[in-house]
């Protein structure tokens, strides 16, 4: 069972190490990070990771994973990654994302008509690409799964093991990596953190949503 990793430059590592941890634990598979080079790729914390393979050398894949990542306005216009999404869309048995992520399966024209979810932020460009955004941890439509902001890649990662491996292999992965969480702050979520909090955010994020903007602006149609 091949289950592949887009991985690019300044890719969220949790969004991509998360799932990838819990996935790998899944009977017979096999976990590909890939990439257009074999060269260490920067994640969005400064640490470098190997890709495992690259475009070309590429084996179909069961399952397509396309974390997000600072990097995702980068790959809106590179036609070389959205080719072979579109590709490897084509006969995935599931094609996913985390986080936001799922913006760049819409820029490959795999989302069109599809329920998503993505990161709260980030949500709303889904529509976009012919997407209906879902605020939800986990969405699933026919064969797109997707995930929520970053820490909801885990919760994706042990439903994906359950679709691929039964109910119960997903329990003793999670059992396994006691993945069992309490945080200690209820500010998760724009509901639990509250309004001043999440307009402190927003913000804070307010360039890079104009770098997206214009991204997008600058490759529609691509």
């Amino acid at each position: 069972m091949n289950i592949g990793f887009l991985l690019f430059p300044r890719v969220t590592q949790l969004d991509l190490t998360g799932p990838a941890q819990i996935l790998s634990r899944v009977p017979g598979a096999q976990v590909h990070l890939v990439w257009k080079t074999r060269d260490p790729v920067p994640t969005d914390v400064g640490f470098t990771i190997n890709p495992t393979t690259v475009f070309a050398d590429c084996p179909p894949l069961d399952v397509l994973c396309v974390p997000g990542g600072f990097g995702i306005e980068d790959l809106f216009g590179d036609a070389d990654t959205l080719a072979f999404l579109r590709r490897q869309g084509e006969s995935a048995r599931y094609v996913t994302s985390v986080c936001n992520g799922s913006l760049v399966l819409g820029a490959a024209g795999l989302l069109d008509g599809y329920r998503s979810a993505c990161h709260w932020i980030w949500l709303p460009f889904l529509t976009r690409f012919g997407a209906v955004p879902v605020a939800q941890r986990i969405v699933r439509d026919r064969n797109r799964i997707s995930g929520g902001g970053v820490t909801a890649g885990i919760d994706f990662g042990l439903a994906l093991a359950a679709e691929l491996a039964g109910d119960d292999a997903a329990r003793m992965i999670q059992l396994a990596l006691e993945y069992d969480p309490q945080p200690p702050f209820d500010a998760g979520s724009p509901q639990g953190a509250g309004a001043e909090l999440v307009a402190r955010y927003r913000e804070m994020v307010a360039p890079r949503l104009a770098r997206v903007e214009a991204a997008l602006a600058q490759t529609a149609g691509l």
